[in-house]
């Protein structure tokens, strides 16, 4: 099983240096390699916010528009297993009261509810349009957007092999340039920046609606990974 990205380290280690070991004279670089590539699907969190008198009909206004975020989910072809819910808030509310005498004071004004919903999308193409007819279906916060690979550590083990190669190819540059041969690798340690889980572009954030029928504009972007080795080799006259 591959490593885990946070963290990931490769130690190739030589048998215990003796006085006469080859490795008393190596060549130390750095490799280096990086990927930029789309992302295979989009992590968004909507949800509803909704105010009432009391605790249950707050909750239940929230609910009710909630459920017909998970049934466009579901419309859209996305599995069970990508949608789930993210939150869901009861509390007090209240609203800032102004005295005569000049004082404000806060005062119990009924109850707010909120419930939020995650869906993975995988077709981005229909980012847009998933967000513009969440809208419609009651929704009125977007708490987050983010972008993930659905293979991360299979896109950092790439990138290590390919950093290790990377200092291979600069360490015999560097051996050629002086006059030297090659030899045989004395130690490889390496650390890959694959990209992260899913980050959110925006929290908590209300709902702008659009003009009616209008898609929601996102634009994906890349995804980039990177991957650093630390080599050293031996290196002979």
């Amino acid at each position: 099983m591959r490593a885990a990205l946070a963290g990931l380290v490769l130690l190739f280690a030589a048998a215990p240096a003796r006085a006469d070991d080859a490795c008393d004279h190596a060549i130390s670089v750095t490799g280096r390699a990086a990927a930029s590539r789309p992302p295979d699907f989009a992590a968004v969190t909507v949800g509803v916010e909704a105010k009432a008198q009391s605790p249950a009909a707050a909750l239940d206004a929230a609910s009710k528009a909630v459920a017909g975020v998970v049934a466009l989910g579901r419309d859209l072809g996305v599995p069970e297993s990508d949608i789930g819910t993210s939150a869901v808030v009861l509390e007090p509310a209240t609203r800032a009261v102004t005295r005569p005498n000049g004082t404000v004071e806060s005062q119990a004004d009924g109850y707010r509810a909120a419930n939020a919903v995650t869906i993975r999308l995988a077709d981005m193409a229909r980012l847009g349009d998933l967000l513009r007819r969440a809208l419609d279906a009651g929704a009125n916060r977007i708490d987050s957007i983010g972008f993930g690979l659905n293979d991360p550590e299979k896109v950092d083990a790439e990138l290590q092999v390919a950093a290790a190669r990377d200092a291979r190819a600069r360490a015999a540059e560097l051996a050629e340039a002086v006059g030297a041969k090659l030899g045989r690798l004395c130690s490889l340690s390496g650390s890959g920046s694959a990209a992260p889980p899913p980050m959110p572009m925006a929290a908590q954030a209300r709902m702008k609606a659009p003009a009616p029928g209008r898609r929601v504009p996102i634009a994906a972007g890349t995804i980039e990974s990177r991957s650093e080795v630390a080599a050293s080799f031996a290196v002979a006259q």
